[in-house]
């Protein structure tokens, strides 16, 4: 007799195989420790941007098969989720969906039983707390507390738990007294597969604005190593016309080339040169108009000085004056005084 199979099942596994073969990032993450209401308003946020679906691991087993995907994938993206929940998005790729889904993880305190994550260090510091039981509670879960200058102190750091050991008692209790709770809880990415690729977490987490500071310092250093050897792209070639026409001129005006670029610039050379030699000589020898030029150049010169010593007398006539009117104001308040 074939066993009936319950249609809540076959739905269930219907709507995953959908998921599956819908969305262009599918991602396994892990939801244990996750109040119930805290799950209902993360699936909210979320559901604009990606669907979550929680079932027993053998119906997705069973749905993923069914979208013709290979089941070692699934393994391994199984791998380490304790209570895992299928995702499926096409308007996020790995990157953006690890972003969004880190951003719902939040600390709590540890409870008996509860797995250290890390090393739970315990530094040196002042708790800030008054003087009370505490103290005696602290040194209870193995943290060293006295009271200095009427608060409670931690006397050193102090690693209270190794990685992968149980908090026991009241341990997890005091560290959320002063502010350590170890463990996450959130929506845990353990992997996804997109492309036909499986991306890690390790992979995922990138720091956006030094990525994006790095691409812009090295894009400016290959475009300078580019304008450097002359390499011609649509983004150096501008820069390396402006440069060629640059130096072109120069050399151009070194051998006296005449052109309608150049001759504006050797005419002015040309002139300074011969007003320099006019001023070298007697006045005698110079024409009317020669004469006339050079004296326009001297006035224009003698008012440029004059200009440059008032703007530096102003400040200093101002200050002067300032002191001018102290001093009067302070007599009149003198004669004031006498009547």
């Amino acid at each position: 007799m074939i066993p009936k199979v319950m249609s809540w099942k076959r739905d269930t596994v219907a709507d995953l195989e959908s998921l599956i073969t819908s969305g262009e990032t599918i991602a396994v993450i892990d939801i244990h420790g996750v109040p119930a209401d805290s799950m209902i308003e993360m699936r909210k946020t979320l559901r604009n941007d990606m669907d979550i679906r929680v079932a027993k691991k053998r119906l997705m087993r069973l749905a993923w098969a069914n979208a013709g995907q290979d089941p070692e994938t699934l393994e391994s993206l199984f791998d380490g989720a304790v209570q895992p929940a299928i995702v499926s998005t096409s308007a996020k790729n790995s990157f953006e969906l690890f972003t969004d889904l880190k951003a719902t993880e939040a600390g709590r305190a540890a409870k008996p039983g509860d797995v250290a994550p890390h090393d739970i260090v315990v530094e040196k510091m002042d708790t800030g707390m008054g003087p009370g039981p505490i103290v005696g509670e602290l040194n209870s879960v193995g943290i060293p507390a006295k009271i200095m200058g009427g608060s409670v102190h931690i006397q050193k750091q102090t690693v209270v738990l190794k990685e992968g050991e149980v908090f026991e008692g009241d341990l997890g209790m005091m560290l959320g007294k002063i502010g350590i709770n170890p463990i996450v809880t959130g929506l845990r990415l353990i992997g996804t597969y997109e492309e036909g690729v499986i991306f890690r977490p390790d992979v995922l987490d990138i720091d956006f604005d030094a990525f994006r500071s790095d691409l812009i310092g090295f894009a400016a250093g290959a475009f300078n190593v580019a304008c450097h050897v002359g390499w011609f792209t649509p983004e150096t070639t501008p820069t390396l016309l402006a440069k060629a026409s640059s130096e072109a001129l120069a050399v151009a005006l070194e051998v006296a080339h005449i052109s309608t670029t150049t001759l504006p610039h050797l005419l002015g050379r040309a002139h300074r040169a011969a007003m320099g030699v006019a001023g070298s000589l007697d006045s005698s020898a110079l024409d009317d108009e020669l004469a006339a030029m050079l004296g326009a150049a001297a006035d224009a010169a003698a008012a440029t000085a004059a200009v440059a010593e008032s703007t530096e007398a102003a400040p200093a006539e101002a200050v002067e004056e300032e002191e001018e009117e102290e001093e009067e104001a302070g007599f009149g308040g003198l004669g004031d005084l006498f009547g």
